[in-house]
């Protein structure tokens, strides 16, 4: 969106700096791509008084003038022009300047020159020296009574500059200045008021016509049959008007914007879609057939030639504006040809709607279209402020071109609505602020946003209207985002504190992806996050069904890759030392049933272990044991049920049901020489429920310890034993720890020995050693019973023991 400063001033009438201007807007959330001073190249012209005019000596159409510019001493200026009169100011470039087109349109920079015996000292110059015109066989004068020497673009009233701002889909409000200038003034704490319309007489232009679908306006019928495509529509009838150029005011204030002037009337349209974010569009009255004026869906085989010459074919599809006998415009896109304001235009029809945001998106993207007002209307414009629009395009129009409102304007309005009303609690803006706002400073930004405000006492609420022009308001959330926009993000305290924004817990996954990026980010790791989009084509990769890069136009299978490409990328900038990892998720297509989504950590090491430092002679690289370690790591925060076991050259995380859930290995990628081997892993995250970890204080009482070697059948596992011991040893059995297995003749075929160590302890007391034994005799009681497990003879013990 271009938006002119000094338009921007006219509405709150103060002066601005637009950089300024620029840095309030980032905070309010419409950031400014650019600042573009407007005619910067005049920069160097000054108001000249012409005090003495003389014929030239030696030339009968030349003159020579006295210039006074203000710098204490006169200039001696030869000229041409035979409007020049003393005691009148005029345009002066001094030796020096450069004037924006000389002679053959280029810039020109003045040297003191002598011209048949006389010198000059600089320039008066034309309107077409200046860029301003095409007008050259004249000076250009001045109506004002600035000092000599005042910059021109001051009294001109040119000094401009245009602000690109970024306006994103959500704010259609800031696609008009009138949108912009309310930003600002509710941030600046000023009244806003539409500027003044030079030229301007009182007029009194009476209340809309309200009625329902169909109505009558000057003899034209007009009827709403397509309510779907067309929520509001809104006529005004100007008859005896005289389409000619637009005056200089309206042509420069178009032209601050990148918008091309085209004559009053359309000029007028333009200038309110740009002030009010309102799309207007001028007919043609005395073109209409019928004369009738219909807002329908296309017919089949329906044609229309709009306004560019382009011929388009209309479907069932396509809420178009049609006379009695055809389609005469493309709703909400562009009007036809055949409706064209020209200069035997006399009477007017102005036209104020309300469009599908839907309905227009999808013509225009059928015909490839793509206009202003289109733009406007896809994000959606106010359905409740059209009305002001028409009024000030009457204004205007009136101003300019003159002409009489035969009726007051139609509004045709089937289901009328109001704007959304919100409830918002004090309480519930400061919890999730942290600050604790004044129920007044609360109204008084809300206020400011252009929202009528309600307050409920008696139920600690405040009620909201929320104004036409901000769809994006549909919850309490909203405007405390809205209040804290307008109260200055930068004016909240930086420090910390202590908060939670609801009572829902946080997700068990994020929860768990928490301690997984906190643990990684410990071992030295940096977190990436790369595009989910893949060329990938296998069988079971998910294909998008509206891609954003044709090249990539599947859903990734695995996480590694994107990081593989990552070290790439650093290799090929001669980064040798890369530790990455990334949290994201995973797909899988499924015929016939929706995708698998799987969240995931990956992570890649290569390079040296330990950064470099001039007091060690050098740390190794990164090798597979590395790897290892920071693999079980990761399983141990992210799947710590998985075991982590050996598998060729790499290691596998297996689930306790056997199913794989994560790897690690060397990996391949396109490196140079000088890179080290490349090693990485990827592993699911579990947020199957866990118990949650409690504290234990430090036994105050000693322990007793019992080494147990069991002689186990190797259809017994050690785990089967373990289960047994805790679930037999009762409450004095603390820990149960496996300490090592033997296999020997001495055992026998088909069988071990595992020891045991058995730790004992009562929280309260010591224990006794005849406690202690008799817990034994139960376990291993229990062991036999149960597993057929028995105690390993003495001899047998000394032996695994030696």
């Amino acid at each position: 969106m271009n938006v002119s400063r000094r338009w921007l001033e006219d509405f709150l009438r103060r002066s601005l700096v637009a950089r300024e201007v620029a840095q309030q807007l980032a905070m309010l959330g419409a950031p400014v791509d650019a600042i573009e001073p407007l005619h910067a190249d005049l920069a160097e012209i000054r108001v000249g008084l012409v005090e003495t005019v003389a014929p030239h000596p030696n030339a009968d159409r030349l003159r020579v003038c006295e210039v006074n510019d203000g710098s204490g001493s006169l200039h001696h200026v030869v000229c041409g022009a035979p409007n020049v009169t003393a005691g009148r100011r005029y345009p002066f470039a001094p030796v020096g300047a450069t004037i924006p087109h000389g002679k053959d349109g280029t810039p020109m920079r003045l040297e003191r020159a002598k011209i048949r015996g006389e010198v000059s000292e600089g320039m008066l110059c034309s309107a077409r020296e200046l860029g301003l015109g095409q007008e050259h066989d004249g000076i250009l004068e001045l109506d004002t009574n600035a000092a000599p020497g005042t910059p021109f673009l001051e009294v001109a009233g040119l000094g401009d500059d245009r602000l690109v701002v970024d306006v994103t889909p959500n704010r259609p409000d800031l696609l008009g200045h009138k949108g912009v200038a309310r930003e600002l003034a509710a941030a600046l704490g000023v009244q806003l008021r539409l500027p003044a319309i030079p030229g301007a007489a009182t007029l009194e232009i009476p209340p809309a016509r309200r009625t329902g679908a169909t109505g009558e306006l000057g003899g034209i019928r007009f009827a709403l049959e397509d309510s779907k495509g067309c929520g509001r529509f809104h006529a005004a009838l100007i008859r005896g008007a005289k389409v000619v150029p637009s005056p200089a005011w309206l042509q420069r204030r178009l032209q601050a914007v990148g918008v091309r002037p085209i004559s009053n009337v359309v000029d007028a349209t333009n200038y309110v879609m740009l002030e009010l974010n309102q799309p207007m569009h001028a007919y043609d009255a005395g073109t209409l057939r019928g004369p009738a004026l219909v807002v329908r869906r296309g017919r089949p085989g329906e044609s229309l030639v709009t306004l560019d010459g382009a011929s388009h074919t209309l479907d069932a599809d396509t809420t178009v504006i049609a006379d009695a006998e055809g389609a005469i415009g493309l709703a909400g896109i562009m009007g036809g040809g055949s409706t064209e304001v020209s200069d035997v235009t006399t009477d007017v029809l102005l036209e104020g709607a309300w469009w599908s945001p839907s309905g227009v998106r999808r013509t225009r993207r059928r015909l490839g279209m793509s206009t202003e007002a289109s733009y406007r209307f896809e994000r959606g414009v106010d359905l409740w402020a059209a009305g002001e629009a028409m009024r000030r395009s009457i204004e205007i129009i009136h101003a300019t071109a003159g002409g009489q409102l035969v009726e007051p304007p139609l509004d045709l309005w089937p289901h009328p609505s109001q704007p959304a009303r919100i409830f918002l609690r004090p309480a519930r803006v400061a919890q999730v602020l942290g600050v604790d706002l004044p129920v007044p400073t609360v109204e008084q930004h809300l206020l400011a946003i252009g929202a009528t405000v309600l307050s409920k006492p008696e139920d600690q609420r405040i009620a909201v209207d929320v104004p036409g022009w901000r769809p994006d308001l549909t919850d309490e959330i909203d405007l405390i985002e809205e209040i804290a926009r307008i109260h200055g993000f930068d004016t909240f305290p930086v420090e910390l504190r202590r908060y939670r924004v609801g009572s829902l817990a946080d997700a068990p996954v994020e929860r768990l992806a928490a301690e997984v990026r906190a643990g990684l980010a410990a071992a030295g790791l940096f977190e990436v996050g790369t595009l989910p989009t893949v060329p990938d084509d296998a069988p079971d990769a998910v294909r998008l069904l509206n891609p954003t890069s044709s090249e990539e136009p599947f859903l990734r299978r695995d996480l590694l890759p994107g990081l593989v490409r990552q070290v790439e990328r650093n290799f090929r900038n001669h980064v040798r030392e890369v530790r990455l990892f990334e949290l994201g998720t995973a797909f899988r297509a499924h015929p016939g049933q929706r995708p698998e989504e799987e969240r995931r950590v990956a992570a890649v090491v290569t390079g040296l272990r330990a950064p470099r430092h001039w007091s060690d002679t050098g740390a190794p690289d990164y090798d597979r044991w590395d790897l290892k370690g920071l693999f079980e790591a990761a399983v141990a925060l992210a799947n710590p049920e998985a075991l982590v076991q050996v598998q060729g050259n790499s290691w596998v995380a297996t689930s306790p049901a056997g199913a794989v859930v994560g790897r690690a290995t060397a990996l391949v990628a396109d490196a140079p020489p000088w890179a080290a081997p490349l090693f990485g892993f990827e592993l699911a995250l579990d947020v199957a429920p866990r118990d949650a970890r409690r504290y234990a204080p430090l036994p105050t009482t000693p322990a007793s310890e019992r080494d147990l070697a069991l002689i186990v059948a190797d259809g017994v596992s050690a785990a089967q034993v373990h289960a047994v011991l805790r679930r037999a040893g009762g409450a004095l059995l603390e820990q149960v720890v496996v300490l090592d297995e033997y296999r020997g003749a001495t055992i026998g075929d088909g069988r071990r020995s595992v020891m045991f160590r058995l730790t004992f302890r009562d929280p309260h007391r010591t224990l006794r050693d005849r406690e202690v034994d008799a817990v034994e005799r139960q376990l291993l009681q229990a062991l036999e019973a149960e597993l057929g497990v028995k105690r390993r003879d003495g001899a047998a013990q000394a032996a695994q023991g030696d």
